[in-house]
């Protein structure tokens, strides 16, 4: 079946105000509620004694299991019959073997994960609005693919997968299962771009593009956290938020290391090594204003290392300040 045009439950939430009401709210009451006690009438399949995290660590987001539909029999057209997509909206650019496609964030804020298969491999695009992590996943596990869809809970306020076959769960952000039988497991990341999409289509223009199964599924351009990465703090508890640099300020993540895109928006370019970081003007925020369209200008990031064929994109992520805090407590951040 496919998710994406199934009949709604319980969306994501519709503004900010509502969002950090839920938040407190489930502050206190999923201390209690936390832990397979209250999860395995949900999640009867997934074994619970195997863990790599505490499990009082992993909290609700509010929607239940499949509550944020994934999309499972994606529905794209050619990037010449691309709908109103406005030229600097950002989306997710991957091309494996000549077979391009973009995935806009304004869908995957409403759905989280595509599974799809490019180029002959089976993929999962992913993207967790409370994190602004856009990473793109080989779903492939011992050699099978496996289906992903949301459990509805968070860790660090990142969004906890999990997969069709096992019905482990696994976090979003490392793309490694963290509970249940395939606890331990990492899934390959694959070179993606966040781009604008004039940028892509520049690039690829014979390509396709994502568009939603159902149109009136959800309010497809909007985005539902306005104004949230001008906040102070985000909206779910993440314990210590970094010293020195503002909670929901962006960097870019690679591997263990991270860059601020304040230092690279001023340098242009940076050099580390063999790897190089560029940015350019020219793309939204999805987590600015109501109408990703209209958000402020944040720009587009490049990553590439070089090798002997020439520069190579690697993966990366531009994500916030307090998630590579809170996941890679000892990495290093360049400012």
């Amino acid at each position: 079946m496919n998710r994406s045009s199934s009949t709604p439950r319980v969306p994501v939430p519709v503004g900010a105000v509502f969002v950090a009401c839920l938040a407190l709210q489930l502050t206190s009451a999923t201390a209690a509620l936390a832990g397979p006690e209250a999860w395995r009438y949900e999640w009867p399949d997934t074994d619970f004694s195997k863990h790599s995290v505490g499990l009082d660590d992993i909290m609700s987001g509010g929607p239940p299991k499949d509550g944020i539909p994934s999309i499972d029999d994606p529905a794209f057209v050619a990037v010449s019959q691309a709908p109103d997509l406005a030229p600097t909206e950002p989306v997710i650019g991957l091309a494996i073997e000549g077979d391009a496609r973009a995935y806009p964030l304004r869908v995957l804020t409403w759905h989280e994960i595509v599974n799809d298969v490019v180029g002959g491999v089976p993929v999962a695009v992913t993207y967790c609005p409370l994190c602004n992590s856009a990473i793109v996943f080989d779903r492939r596990v011992d050699g099978q693919a496996t289906e992903f869809g949301t459990t509805g809970k968070l860790r660090n306020s990142d969004l906890v997968m999990y997969d069709r076959a096992t019905e482990s769960w696994w976090q979003q952000f490392l793309g490694e299962a963290i509970v249940g039988q395939r606890t331990g497991t990492l899934l390959k990341i694959i070179p993606a771009r966040l781009e604008s999409w004039e940028r892509f289509a520049a690039r690829y223009p014979q390509g396709k593009v994502l568009v939603p199964n159902n149109p009136g599924m959800r309010s497809y351009g909007m985005n539902p956290y306005t104004g949230y990465d001008s906040r102070t703090r985000p909206y779910f508890p993440v314990g210590a938020l970094p010293d020195d640099l503002p909670a929901l300020a962006r960097v870019i993540k690679i591997g263990d290391e991270a860059w601020t895109l304040d230092s690279l928006r001023t340098k242009g370019r940076i050099e580390a090594g063999e790897l190089i970081l560029t940015w350019e003007a020219g793309q939204n925020s999805a987590l600015d204003t109501r109408a990703i369209a209209d958000g402020r200008d944040v720009g587009n990031v490049m990553a590439q290392r070089k090798s002997a064929a020439g520069l190579e994109d690697v993966a990366y992520d531009v994500t916030f300040a307090f998630v590579f805090n809170a996941f890679y407590p000892d990495g290093t951040l360049h400012r």
